[in-house]
Order: structure tokens, then sequence, then C-alpha cells
């Protein structure tokens, strides 16, 4: 089982990637060291409450956004957490993702 820590990172690197940002356009856009966020988002390091606000504020989300992860938790793929994963997918991946569903559902 993944520590708070560690799917708190997760839920706020999910959500950066569902926007289209990277790291560097993150952590610019609050004020850290790209290598902090990084850090933050593979369970390292746990960011202070000042820089929580920020990461909620730049990924337009309420802070408690950040907390919701049990989707992260749970090892069982669900209808929402594989929608969630392919939110903000350019064209040409979510077309090769059908594919694959498609051939593997024959």
């Amino acid at each position: 089982m993944k520590t708070a820590k560690a799917l708190l990172g997760a839920r706020i690197k999910e959500l950066r990637k569902s926007r289209g940002l990277s790291q560097d356009q993150l952590s610019e856009s609050i004020g850290i060291d790209p290598k902090h966020l990084s850090r933050i988002e593979v369970g390292k390091s746990y960011p202070y409450m000042e820089t929580l606000e920020s990461i909620a504020n730049s990924l337009e989300v309420e802070i408690k956004d950040l907390f919701e992860f049990r989707h992260l938790e749970k090892e069982v793929a669900t209808i929402e957490g594989i929608c969630t994963l392919l939110k903000g997918v350019g064209d040409e991946k979510l077309r090769l993702v059908v594919k694959f569903i498609r051939t593997f559902v024959k």
C-alpha cells in the first residue's frame, strides 16, 4: 500500500498531466524548483501548505481535490479511473488506446 505522501504526489502528477503541463511549467507557475516538484510527485517530499495552495490554484482545483486519490490506491481498473487517465490525452494517443481496446476485447 502506498503512503499518503506517495498518493498525494501521484495525484498532483495526474492532475498536472491531465492539464498538459510539464513539471517545469507547473514548478515555474508556483515558484518552486522543478527538482522539488519531482520529489513531491514521487512521494519523497511533502509540500508546505503554501505550496499546496499554489499547486491547487495553478491546477485550478480546490486543495481537497489534491487528496482525492482513492482511485490511485485500487488495483482494479474502473471506467472512471480510465477516463481520468485519458483526460488531456491527445487525439493520436487516444486513437492508439481505442485500437488497443478494440483488439483486446475481441
